[in-house]
């Protein structure tokens, strides 16, 4: 299979979804990440938290870990738009690549970034059999989201960890309970579905 994974920004994949990438890879998947933005951010006050060039150097690193291959579309983060020209870059990827199967987004997620690209993916998407949404942050929002599909990624949890650790900038500006809490969060649905560690999605369909 060909394989999508879809991500605002460096990091969102390996967070949301890199153990089930890591076992596609397994399975001998072609697997392509797609970032959306240059990652580069500052906080309210305009201090720079984060370059362009560190953000994909982090990404890049990630990508190696996993096994995948890499490509960004370079918008500007904090300002990513649900509309045509959205819809039309991540369609023109799944026609490029032929596309089997997508992970994205969470289309209810509190950050405008993901909302928006979960959103078109939906759009872009339409003729894929298979789309999963995975959360990147765990804030709340007034619609809860709904983990209906689990997968094992006990024998993958530290390709897991080591992707997001590529992320040291990240791991820096959150400190150190930053990545045990992620796999504290794997393992939590472990226990939901009987293994060792798994991620969780919500599913928009899964045809097969």
């Amino acid at each position: 299979m060909n394989i999508l994974a879809i991500g605002a920004h460096f990091d969102d994949v390996e967070i949301g979804c890199a153990g089930a990438l890591a076992k596609h890879r397994s399975l001998g998947d072609n697997v392509l990440i797609q970032v959306i933005t240059h990652s580069k951010y500052n906080d309210y006050s305009g201090e720079l938290i984060r370059t362009k060039e560190t953000a994909y150097k982090e990404g890049l690193e990630a990508s190696k870990v996993l096994d995948c291959n890499l490509i960004c579309n370079h918008y500007e983060t904090k300002q990513v738009m649900f509309n045509y020209k959205l819809i039309e870059d991540i369609n023109r990827v799944i026609d490029d690549n032929n596309i089997d199967m997508i992970y994205t987004h969470w289309d209810f997620d509190i950050h405008q970034d993901h909302q928006a690209i979960g959103k078109a993916t939906m759009a872009a998407g339409r003729h894929v059999n298979k789309i999963l949404m995975y959360q990147s942050n765990l804030y709340p929002n007034s619609i809860p989201f709904n983990s209906n599909y689990f997968v094992d990624i006990t024998d993958f949890i530290n390709l897991k960890k080591e992707a997001i650790m590529c992320h040291k900038s990240e791991v820096d500006k959150f400190g150190p309970d930053w990545i045990p809490f992620w796999i504290n969060e794997a393992k939590s649905n472990g226990r939901k579905v009987g293994v060792g560690f798994a991620e969780a999605f919500q599913m928009v369909k899964y045809f097969v």
